[in-house]
């Protein structure tokens, strides 16, 4: 039976990058970012977009933690976690452990 704990991004050595059938798009109608599956277009906040947008697979958690934190003010680690392990979770993200 699979697990119906949330996936997690335990390691900062852990390489996100979003599923090969998500896509990252700034909409001009809705005049934000969106995240778009086959079946579903989630609208993002710009907090969600700027941390996707580091998602490449190239940097690791830890990578993408300092990024935000050089970018803002406050950056709460563990709701940077808690959002990608929601994608993850969602199969919008994988995951490539460091």
């Amino acid at each position: 039976m699979p697990s119906t704990m949330p996936m997690r991004t335990d390691s900062h050595a852990d390489r996100p990058c979003l599923a090969p059938h998500v896509r990252l798009r700034f909409d001009q109608a809705r005049q934000g970012y969106v995240l778009l599956t086959p079946e579903t277009v989630t609208l993002l906040n710009d907090t969600g977009a700027a941390i996707l947008e580091l998602c490449d697979g190239e940097r690791t958690v830890g990578e993408i933690l300092t990024e935000l934190r050089d970018r803002y003010d406050r950056v709460a680690e563990d709701e940077v976690r808690l959002f990608l392990a929601d994608l993850l979770a969602k199969r919008r993200l994988e995951v490539s452990r460091g």
